[in-house]
């Protein structure tokens, strides 16, 4: 892996998660939702899965939602955090140990499918570890997967750079950068994945101030990591401006803070050449006019754009 690929710290990464383990469910409620939803998305494939691998399984909320499905046989759970393998395995029963998605220790064609449930954003290498996971996916396997997007606490982001920006003349990186929902389908193409589908979701949550959103991030072992971040301890009279301004710009009618997350989520399959493929341009059979019942107008034959009439 390059320099250039390093964004995040990923020992801290592991630390921070190793911390969030010991409280985990005061403060798993989006793990929990998200993995509920992966698990929905999941039952909308006509397909079985015998051997599953959960990537990035945090406490184990994933495996709990499907112990009961009848898509997957054997499930196993890995996280970056040797606390959070255990927890996990601990709470469904399921087999868990500790792997890094930047260095997966997968076999090749081991694994039907693959899900991995707001985790692969700490990842710096993101083509790297999709290819990996394409790599240990048999042909046809799938993957499904969910991560946070470039919306994700964009109020946060914000306040806290404007803070810092007036009150210490400048501002580190404070929130993470996330994925960008148009780029999720080229990197899964350019992890050699076919068929690739991308979709997001906003989920708003509030709270009564911002201290209140800071510490369930750490509760989920989600706060930054970024190797520019400043090193030293951020000044009180920052975080106290930063709740002002979230509070003046982004409260609710209840005088509640709204916090936005995004969830990207990515459905791409391990080529196989049985899948479908994209017809050759011109190969079409019969004239898109003919079913929508129009009159087909060459480019040389449109009539030009009109100006709409100006409102009185």
């Amino acid at each position: 892996m390059t320099d250039a690929m390093q964004v995040f710290d990923r020992k801290l990464v592991r630390q921070h998660r190793e911390r969030a383990a010991r409280g985990f469910s005061s403060a798993d409620f989006l793990i929990r939702e998200s993995a509920a939803r992966l698990a929905d998305r999941l039952l909308d494939v006509t397909r079985t899965f015998p051997v599953a691998l959960d990537l990035g399984c945090h406490a184990g909320a994933l495996g709990e939602d499907l112990q009961a499905s009848p898509k997957i046989g054997a499930l196993y759970q890995a996280d970056f955090s040797p606390a959070m393998a255990r927890a996990a395995c601990g709470a469904n029963g399921r087999p868990a140990f500790c792997a890094d998605e930047e260095i997966l220790p997968l076999a090749s064609s081991s694994l039907d499918l693959v899900l991995s449930n707001l985790s692969l954003h700490w990842v710096n290498d993101l083509p790297g570890a999709l290819a990996q996971i394409r790599l240990a996916l048999k042909p046809d396997g799938l993957l499904l997967a969910t991560l946070f997007g470039t919306e994700t606490l964009k109020e946060l982001r914000g306040v806290l750079i404007e803070a810092e920006m007036e009150i210490a003349g400048g501002a580190a990186p404070r929130v993470s950068p996330f994925t960008d929902v148009r780029d999720a389908g080229n990197l899964l193409s350019r992890a050699g994945f076919a068929l690739p589908v991308v979709d997001a979701e906003t989920i708003t949550v509030t709270y009564s101030d911002m201290f209140k959103l800071m510490a369930d991030l750490r509760g989920m072992g989600e706060t930054n990591t970024v190797l520019e971040r400043r090193k030293i301890p951020t000044r009180r009279d920052v975080f106290l401006r930063a709740a002002a301004l979230y509070a003046e710009r982004h409260s609710d009618p209840r005088g509640r803070i709204q916090a936005t997350f995004q969830i990207i989520t990515m459905t791409a399959w391990a080529p196989h050449a049985s899948q479908q493929k994209p017809l050759r341009p011109g190969s079409a059979a019969a004239r898109l006019a003919d079913a929508l019942q129009t009159n087909e107008v060459s480019l040389g034959e449109a009539a030009p754009l009109q100006r709409p009439p100006k409102l009185s």
